[in-house]
């Protein structure tokens, strides 16, 4: 299980009046992250029932790959970017992929 690709999805909720920062500040970062050792995919999305707030959808290839990109630099400058301007932590789920019918179908 541990070196199975690991889904991310990851909300970020801006505070009033900096969703433009907020969003260049992900936008930046998104560009040096697809660079990083096993990123399969870090798209950033915008949710329609609030689009105030936004969504990274990420994967990577094993766990170890995620947690070398949690320990990394680019985050820390995204982190450092986005003080202040968030209304909080984002809120980060960590997935499993549990396939069923069509296995191309049923996994991201």
């Amino acid at each position: 299980m541990s070196d199975d690709p690991v889904i991310v999805v990851a909300t970020i909720t801006p505070q009033p009046g900096q969703q433009d920062a907020v969003e260049a500040a992900l936008r930046d970062a998104i560009r040096v992250v697809h660079d990083e050792e096993g990123c399969l995919r870090y798209a950033l999305h915008r949710t329609l029932d609030e689009p105030t707030r936004f969504v990274m959808i990420e994967k990577w290839t094993t766990a170890a790959a995620l947690d070398a990109h949690r320990r990394g630099a680019a985050l820390a400058e995204l982190g450092g970017r986005l003080e202040g301007l968030v209304a909080g932590p984002a809120d980060v789920v960590r997935l499993a992929a549990l396939p069923d019918g069509e296995t191309e179908l049923g996994r991201l």
